[in-house]
């Protein structure tokens, strides 16, 4: 049972009070899955269903199956697979596995949960977006008719129980490579270990630092090894971890790297609700740490009610609604213990080492979400490790929420080049 906390002014003066209700109800497969324990080995499907999908020539899933932590905790993760209907060609199918952007912390947030979720990206804050979160694979129908198989992630404890481990890069990358490995164990997907990963934003983030992870990809005893992993497409890609200090964290700089972090968050409510969610969710990967070293006492009782029960908009509008202005009240002036979690955030991002295959980043120059000098510092470390990293700017003036879709047209031939091995000049010299 969790605490719903409500501030009413009446008068003038703020009145707290508490409601206390159950978690957020779930459809029966989450429900069942959270039930389970997560035994078996990475990859492994524990349950799935077949649901419609109203794309043609298309089958889908939903699935649950094994997945692990930066903690090396094994896990439990949800998510979609979609596949061309009728026998695979010789030689298999290859897949794209997509890593999804923010949609939140609650285990209602999982976007395999809506209705009809085996559609193109859709997103929240566009036009065209109809729900409350975004969902959806971008480019699925091109990539089916290019007969690849999709698979998406809903990560770790968006469905599948647990606590979610929010824009922890290394956790959501090692969902995204496990949810690969369980479509390629599907017999019915006609899957090759041909594999190519791609992720928007917090996804994003999972993308690049799974490309750091050569041990973790390669290791054997997983139920579908030595996937042959070909690129890495990033959109917008978030790496808190790029902006730490060199050398050993003393604490003056893990003082400086933690402010310095969040200042670059809590100019408005709704990048507020995306810092906060994500001290919630590293707090979740590592239990050294408490959110009291940050929150107030008030600001630790709200930031459990709100990100246990409510996905990534509603929590940034109940902000807004209760505290206006003042969101950063909740936080302490002077947080505790930051070398630990500075310690902490690095060791769940992403890791500078040479990236396993060559990477493509995409980014609109008026990106305000996830600042574009993440992402350039990453290259350049990248790059002087030996790496293949590209980044293209995208024509116009695009956004954080524009970028899926302008980069398109650019992403679609960047992955068929790669699956079908041709050639690719080194990015790092034209950045």
């Amino acid at each position: 049972m969790r605490g719903l906390f409500r501030y009413l002014l009446i008068g003038g003066i703020a009145l707290f009070s508490v409601t206390v209700f159950a978690d957020p109800p779930m459809q029966s497969f989450y429900a069942s899955v959270m039930k389970m324990s997560p035994e078996g080995k990475l990859g492994k499907v524990i349950q799935q269903e077949k649901i419609a999908t109203t794309i043609k020539g298309a089958q889908a899933w939903k699935i649950a199956y094994i997945s692990s932590d930066i903690a090396g905790r094994k896990t439990i993760s949800t998510g979609l697979v979609v596949a061309p209907i009728g026998p695979a060609p010789v030689g298999g199918r290859p897949v794209m596995t997509w890593a999804h952007g923010t949609t939140g912390s609650a285990q209602n947030c999982g976007p395999s949960q809506v209705i009809d979720p085996a559609v193109p990206l859709n997103e929240y804050f566009l036009i065209g977006g109809n729900s409350w979160t975004d969902y959806g694979i971008p480019a699925i129908e091109e990539f089916l008719k290019e007969g690849y198989v999709l698979v998406a992630t809903d990560y770790q404890g968006l469905g599948s129980g647990g606590k979610h481990q929010y824009s922890v890069a290394a956790t959501n990358g090692m969902d995204t490579i496990n949810a690969a490995r369980a479509a390629v164990s599907m017999k019915e997907t006609g899957a090759n270990k041909k594999t190519l990963v791609y992720g928007w934003s917090q996804g994003g983030g999972a993308v690049i630092a799974l490309a750091g992870m050569p041990d973790y990809i390669q290791q054997t005893g997983t139920v579908s090894d030595n996937l042959d992993i070909v690129g890495f497409v990033a959109l917008a890609p978030q790496d808190i971890s790029i902006l730490a200090p060199s050398g050993k964290l003393d604490q003056a700089s893990a003082d400086k790297y933690f402010q310095d972090s969040q200042k670059m968050f809590l100019d408005n409510v709704f990048n507020f609700t995306h810092a906060t969610m994500y001290y919630w969710g590293t707090q979740a990967a590592f239990p050294n740490l408490k959110l009291s070293d940050i929150f107030t006492d008030e600001g630790v009782k709200v930031a459990n009610a709100i990100y246990s029960n409510k996905c990534m908009h509603t929590a940034s509008d109940t902000f807004n609604f209760n505290y206006g202005s003042s969101y950063a009240s909740l936080l302490k002036q002077k947080p505790s213990n930051t070398i630990a979690w500075a310690q902490a955030m690095l060791k769940g991002g992403v890791p500078v080492v040479k990236p396993l295959a060559p990477i493509q980043i995409y980014f609109g120059s008026k990106d305000t979400a996830v600042p574009p000098m993440m992402h350039k510092l990453y290259q350049e470390q990248a790059c002087k490790l030996g790496g293949n990293v590209g980044r293209m700017q995208l024509p116009g003036e695009q956004s954080h929420f524009t970028t899926p879709g302008s980069s398109k047209p650019f992403y679609l031939e960047w992955v068929k080049d790669r699956i079908a091995g041709k050639p690719l000049a080194n990015g790092c010299l034209g950045s």
